[in-house]
């Protein structure tokens, strides 16, 4: 079920998802990632498996009606060794090399680990 709904999710990207994919896709972080990528049950927006991090774009309902059910979705994801961040979709809209620059640096995190 959830490879079904990512690959329904890949066809229908938001102008936030859309920006952000093709930052990421030119290399800028020097890493490989994947778009609407099923882990367990959930749908992550993008993830480098290599390094286990999920980069996740929000848009306002996740601040009012989504929010408890995100905290559960990063709980688990955590669990299993992921790092989530979090962007609203207004940042990467309008500071995308703010956005970019934040992700190098947790992978450079990462890495040190």
């Amino acid at each position: 079920m959830a490879n079904e709904r990512a690959r329904a999710l890949r066809r229908s990207l938001t102008d936030a998802e859309r920006k952000l994919w093709y930052a990421l896709r030119r290399d800028a972080t020097g890493v490989y990632f994947r778009r609407q990528h099923p882990i367990g049950s959930y749908v992550v927006d993008f993830v480098c498996l290599e390094h286990k991090l999920i980069i996740e774009a929000d848009g306002g309902q996740h601040a009012e009606m989504r929010a408890e059910h995100d905290a559960v979705r990063t709980a688990w994801l955590e669990q299993r060794g992921y790092t989530v961040m979090r962007f609203w979709n207004n940042d990467i809209l309008n500071n995308i090399e703010g956005v970019v620059e934040a992700i190098c640096a947790r992978l450079e995190e990462i890495g040190d680990a």
